[in-house]
């Protein structure tokens, strides 16, 4: 092997870095439209995502935003039990809420399909 196989062959071996996420579950409540105090708008719905069979855990209850306008539209169309798939990243947003700051880890999603409705209420 030359030095420059060795680099490359090393390099490849190295994890890549990475803040994709893509989960499918059941939307637990109707997804909520939230206008903020700076004017921009986002929806915030849950997932209850299973999680596998040896962790002593069934469920995984995983909030979530939308952002963009096309994705709220959509999403304000489900209703829960839905089931969905999203795929976006992992976020820590900080917010201020009864005189502290406190923070938030959810999903952002970038895109959303549902994969089965929901029998009508």
């Amino acid at each position: 092997m030359t030095k420059t196989q060795t680099k490359t062959q090393t390099k490849d071996m190295e994890p890549a870095v990475a803040n994709d996420v893509r989960l499918a579950g059941k939307v637990t409540g109707t997804p909520l439209l939230v206008e903020l105090p700076s004017g921009d708008a986002l929806v915030t719905f849950r997932l209850s995502v299973p999680r596998g069979v040896d962790s002593g855990q069934r469920v995984d209850s995983v909030p979530c935003t939308a952002w963009a306008p096309r994705l709220r539209r959509g999403i304000l169309t489900w209703r829960a039990g839905d089931l969905v798939e999203v795929a976006g990243a992992v976020r820590c947003r900080f917010y201020q809420a009864g005189g502290a700051t406190r923070s938030r880890v959810e999903v952002e999603v970038t895109s959303a399909r549902i994969t089965r409705r929901s029998p009508a209420a």
